[in-house]
């Protein structure tokens, strides 16, 4: 599922969350989410209202705790605890790219960050809220529109700072904004947080078949507009209609990071692979490449879901030094396949079954050989000769495992 976010006067945690409800978020879902994470004394409701003849809701997160400053560890610990597995990966990148911005203002590291203005219960409320609510919605791709950002004062625990908040903008980097008329704070750390670990893209409302929309209001009222932030849901017009990591036969929607380099080793980049792919990526691979000046260089690429753009391209970035990605959406199509096993004169060997071939596992394989003391490829064939896709795993159903 797409989810374009129309930030129309601007983007806040509560705002976003209120929009995500009203397009279908299913409520319960997105309190479970936070109180798995073990917070006490808050309370997450919503509600219909009007502003200026428009319809939404309105999320009021209501604490009885009120700090607000906190340790940026103690809110990534908790948000660790949020279920399912997604909803948490999404929060804890938010917290940290908060806690990473805040480290780079103030010449401090990200562990020993204290959130001020951000570092209350609302916080937490609002960025499990959120990934809870793309997660119940099957949201695997986000693209905003340009984000309007307003200049003037904003008060903080050190002072009066310039607007937009610094914070803000440092979290913003290489996302599309705009001027803005408007007053104050239209762009949070929050709600710029929430971009970066969705991964988010920025453009207009992509090509899809819209589903359903949201519109979620501001606590501000505005003299001559609707202070609102809007959310369209929709599926992916082309080849189908998958919405998530594919099940077996279907599409899902796929972004490929590349970057070009020409001063990093081998064995760095060989390492980059392995982190990527250690990380959760696709894919990952590196193509040779004839660089400016005829320099002999690299092109580093890694396939990867939407919701993985921001944690793999800072990954990337920190170990190539690289100043640049470029990000490309595509989609892929994942033909049916199933797993099992052979015993190779007692080695275990896994097999992947697809449906046009079998194929013995590599690592498995080698190990095998190794152990045996047969080449590789002796011990790769039997080991397919005893691999059927029809009975791919004899010790699944209790039967007698066959031996060469």
């Amino acid at each position: 599922m797409i989810c374009w976010i129309n930030p129309f006067t601007g983007l806040a945690g509560d705002m976003l969350l209120a929009a995500l409800l009203d397009a279908g978020a299913p409520i319960e879902a997105v309190r479970q989410a936070i109180g798995d994470t073990g917070l006490n004394g808050w309370a997450l409701t919503a509600e219909h209202a009007t502003d200026h003849g428009l319809r939404g809701v309105r999320a009021h997160v209501e604490v009885t705790d009120e700090a607000t400053e906190r340790r940026a560890a103690e809110l990534i610990e908790m948000a660790s605890r949020a279920t399912p597995q997604p909803v948490a990966d999404m929060a804890v990148a938010a917290l940290r790219a908060l806690a990473v911005a805040e480290a780079h203002l103030h010449g401090t590291e990200p562990d020993l960050v204290h959130l001020h203005e951000i570092g209350g219960h609302d916080t937490v409320v609002d960025i499990v809220g959120v990934a809870a609510a793309l997660h119940a919605l099957g949201v695997t791709d986000t693209v905003c529109a340009p984000l309007p950002l307003a200049t003037g004062n904003i008060r903080s625990a050190h002072g009066i700072l310039p607007g937009p908040a610094p914070a803000t903008l440092e979290l913003l980097r290489g996302a599309e904004v705009t001027g803005s008329d408007l007053p104050g704070e239209t762009v949070t750390p929050t709600g710029a947080a929430l971009l970066h670990a969705a991964g988010a893209r920025y453009g207009g409302m992509p090509a899809m078949t819209l589903a359903t929309t949201g519109y979620g209001l501001g606590s501000r009222r505005l003299g001559d507009r609707a202070n609102v932030t809007v959310v369209a849901l929709g599926r992916t017009a082309a080849l189908g209609t998958g919405t998530g990591p594919a099940e077996p036969g279907g599409d899902e929607d796929v972004v490929t990071l590349a970057t070009n380099l020409d001063d990093v080793t081998a064995e760095t980049l060989a390492h980059v692979v392995a982190r990527a792919l250690d990380a959760g990526a696709l894919d990952a691979w590196i193509t040779p490449a004839l660089m400016k000046k005829g320099r002999p260089g690299h092109v580093l690429s890694v396939l990867a879901r939407p919701a993985q753009v921001a944690e793999l391209g800072t990954l990337l970035a920190a170990e190539t030094g690289s100043l640049g990605l470029r990000v490309t959406g595509s989609r892929r199509r994942v033909l049916e396949r199933s797993f099992g096993s052979v015993l190779v004169d007692g080695c275990r060997i896994g097999v992947k079954h697809g449906p046009y071939g079998s194929k013995p596992e590599h690592d498995d394989v080698a190990a095998a050989a190794a152990v045996l003391g047969l080449p590789l490829r002796t011990v790769a064939a039997r080991a397919l000769r005893l691999a059927t896709p029809a009975e791919p795993d004899a010790a699944v159903r209790g039967l007698p495992e066959e031996t060469v």
